[in-house]
């Protein structure tokens, strides 16, 4: 089975106690299941610039994003023209207010079907899993490998060159408890090689971005932390990104970045198999970390405290 990513954003808009839900299609991989406004982030577009896209496209409003709401991932099994598909999907939901339209329907008349539903009529409604899970609803499966017609694939329009890639990454603004703040070096060959930068890293495929967070934490420093809030989103693009593929990409990074507390902390070490991003780590003092030569992710999520 070929495994498949994409990144989507997704709004939570409410008309007091009622919520903004939008239903698919029949030709959709998932007819009938109704689900938060939103879609895939294109290559090179912000999270919250392509969620007021998708709403403006899906339900005919316009919006305005007042905050971050939750990060998370899932999987489900698809069949395509082409075979079998697990697909992985990294959700970005945003708390939203309308600012202009009306709802409505697609804008080809089989699109999806857009509503303003009261919590006592949630129960009775298929969702999908994320969304009944940011609603505080019990979680139903979705039906094993869902066919999905070559109309609706995801990867709509002409194939992506080669070397255009799109990657979804976790990061940690982590702290002690003495207000120290805990950084990492990157190593030569990589970009932004000698700046320092957040603990963190790429999401493997059908792992939550917390759980990759964690593991990314051991592996660039040694440390054992908890997660205590989120904290910002932020996505960087260039089309010629040189690393240790040895040739310029297109790439486009979008980056979660989480608070972290390292309640025990310990001597920053690098515990990963050689050749990794990160060459060092280590713990500084704010105003030490204001003399060094940081990525913007430093500068991101010291702003966003």
């Amino acid at each position: 089975m070929r495994r498949r990513r994409r990144i989507g954003a997704y709004g939570l808009c409410r008309d007091g106690r009622r919520v903004l839900l939008v239903q698919g299609p029949a030709p959709a991989g998932f007819p009938g299941v109704w689900h938060l406004p939103g879609g895939g982030v294109a290559h090179g577009e912000h999270p919250a610039t392509a969620v007021r896209r998708e709403f403006a496209e899906v339900t005919g409003l316009s919006v305005e994003v007042t905050g971050l709401r939750a990060v998370l991932a899932d999987v489900v099994r698809l069949v395509a023209a082409d075979g079998r598909v697990a697909e992985h999907t990294d959700r970005i939901v945003y708390d939203v207010v309308p600012t202009g339209g009306r709802p409505r329907a697609g804008p080809d008349g089989g699109g999806d079907q857009v509503a303003w539903v009261a919590p006592d009529d949630l129960a009775g409604l298929a969702l999908m899993p994320f969304t009944a899970d940011l609603l505080g609803l019990p979680v139903q499966p979705l039906p094993e490998e869902a066919r999905l017609a070559p109309a609706e694939a995801r990867d709509a329009g002409p194939a992506a060159p080669v070397d255009r890639h799109q990657r979804f990454a976790a990061y940690g603004l982590a702290t002690d408890p003495a207000g120290r703040i805990l950084l990492t070096r990157i190593a030569a060959g990589f970009p932004g090689a000698g700046r320092w930068h957040l603990p963190g890293g790429g999401t493997d495929h059908g792992e939550q971005p917390v759980s990759a967070l964690l593991r990314e934490l051991v592996e660039e420093t040694g440390q054992l932390g908890r997660v205590t809030g989120l904290l910002h989103v932020s996505h960087r693009h260039n089309t010629a990104e040189f690393g240790p593929e040895g040739r310029p990409l297109d790439w486009h990074g979008v980056r979660v970045i989480y608070r972290v507390e390292v309640d025990a902390p310990t001597e920053a070490t690098v515990t990963e198999a050689a050749g990794g991003s990160t060459e060092i780590a280590g713990w500084f003092r704010p105003d030490e970390v204001g003399r060094l030569a940081r990525t913007e992710v430093v500068d991101a999520a010291l702003a966003a405290i």
